[in-house]
C-alpha cells in the first residue's frame, strides 16, 4: 500500500471541508499544528463561537508508535505488540441552533509492522447525524447521501454499514441510540487496497453534501432558551458515548495522543439532570419516539 497516497488525501480533505465551513459560519477555524513525543504528530483547525458554529473541530493526525494500544487490538488480538502508524481525519459540529444536528465524520486508516513480516493495513470511517429536534427530511437527506457514497461498492453495503452504525452509535446503559445514525465501518482491507480506499474517500467527499444542506435549512429558524436548555441536556448523550465507548477517543487518550484535539468532539456547553422525562406530546418527546428509534430512512 501506498501511505503517503493516503496521508495526501487525509490533509486535502481536510482542507476543503474547513474551507467550506469558514464559508458557511463566515469567521476562520483556528490552526494549530503539534508534535507527538512518540512519533508524528497532526493539524486541528478548531472554531469556537463562531456565527454558526458554538464549537466544532476539523483533525487530521498521523501518529506512529512502537506498540498497538488496547483499543486497536480488541478485534484483532494477534497484532498485540506490533509497531503501527495510523492517520486520518475526524470532525465533530455542534451548532449553537438547536434545531441544527450535531455532526460527526471520520476516515481513518491503520497499518500495523512487524520486522519480517509485511505490514497489516486496515480503513475504517463513518459519519452519524444527532438532531436535538428532529425533521424527517433531514433524516432522509443524510441517509440518502450515505447510501449513494457507498452504492458504486455493493448493493448491500450501504445496508450493512448502516446497520453496524446503528449497533456501534448506541449508548447501552441508557437502551437509546445517540442519534439517527448514518453509516460506521472498521478493519476494512477486503478487496484489496485500492477498492479499500476509493470506498473510504467516497465517504469523505460525501460529507459535505451530507449536512451543509441541513445546516443550512434549519439555522435560520428561530429558537428558545428552553430548546437551548433541551439541547445541553441532550448533548450530555454526546459526552457519555465518547468518553465510554468511542474507540477512537480510546486509541487516542491509550496512544499518548494529544488531549486537546482528542476532546475537541466534546461540546461547550452541556446538563445533566436527575431522571428526567419530557412532557407528553411535546416536541421533545418526539424525538424520543420517532427519531432516537433504528428505521431505515431510504
Amino acid at each position: 500500500m501506498n501511505s503517503s497516497l493516503v496521508k495526501d488525501y487525509f490533509t486535502a480533505l481536510q482542507a476543503s471541508i474547513v474551507g467550506a465551513l469558514e464559508a458557511c459560519d463566515g469567521q476562520p477555524f483556528l490552526k494549530d499544528e503539534w508534535l507527538r513525543p512518540a512519533g508524528g504528530g497532526g493539524i486541528s483547525r478548531v472554531i469556537e463561537e463562531g456565527s454558526v458554529f458554538e464549537r466544532g473541530g476539523v483533525n487530521f493526525s498521523h501518529v506512529t508508535g512502537s506498540s498497538l494500544p488496547p483499543s486497536a487490538t480488541a478485534n484483532r488480538p494477534e497484532l498485540a505488540g506490533r509497531g503501527f502508524e495510523a492517520m486520518g481525519v475526524s470532525l465533530v459540529l455542534h451548532p449553537r441552533n438547536p434545531h441544527c444536528p450535531t455532526v460527526h465524520m471520520n476516515v481513518r486508516c491503520f497499518i500495523a509492522g512487524k520486522d519480517g513480516e509485511d505490514p497489516v493495513w486496515w480503513f475504517g470511517g463513518g459519519m452519524d447525524l444527532t438532531p436535538y429536534y428532529g425533521h424527517a427530511e433531514d433524516a432522509i437527506h443524510f441517509h440518502t447521501h450515505c447510501q449513494k457514497a457507498l452504492a458504486p461498492f455493493g448493493a448491500e453495503v450501504h445496508q450493512n454499514y448502516k446497520e453496524w452504525c446503528d449497533r456501534y452509535f448506541f449508548l447501552k446503559h441508557r437502551n437509546e441510540p445517540r442519534g439517527v445514525g448514518g453509516i460506521f465501518f472498521d478493519d476494512l482491507c477486503e478487496g484489496g487496497f485500492e477498492r479499500c480506499f476509493e470506498l473510504t474517500k467516497s465517504v469523505g467527499d460525501s460529507f459535505i453534501g451530507a449536512y451543509l444542506p441541513i445546516l443550512e435549512r434549519r439555522n435560520c429558524l428561530p429558537f428558545t432558551e428552553r430548546e437551548r436548555d433541551f439541547q445541553a441536556y441532550r448533548r450530555g448523550r454526546y459526552v457519555e458515548f465518547n468518553l465510554v465507548y468511542d474507540r477512537g477517543t480510546l486509541f487516542g487518550l491509550q496512544s499518548g495522543g494529544r488531549t486537546e484535539s482528542i476532546l475537541m468532539s466534546l461540546p461547550p456547553i452541556v446538563k445533566w439532570r436527575y431522571d428526567w422525562h419530557p412532557e407528553a406530546a411535546s416536541a421533545e418527546e418526539k424525538l424520543y419516539t420517532e427519531f432516537l428509534v433504528a428505521r431505515d430512512w431510504v
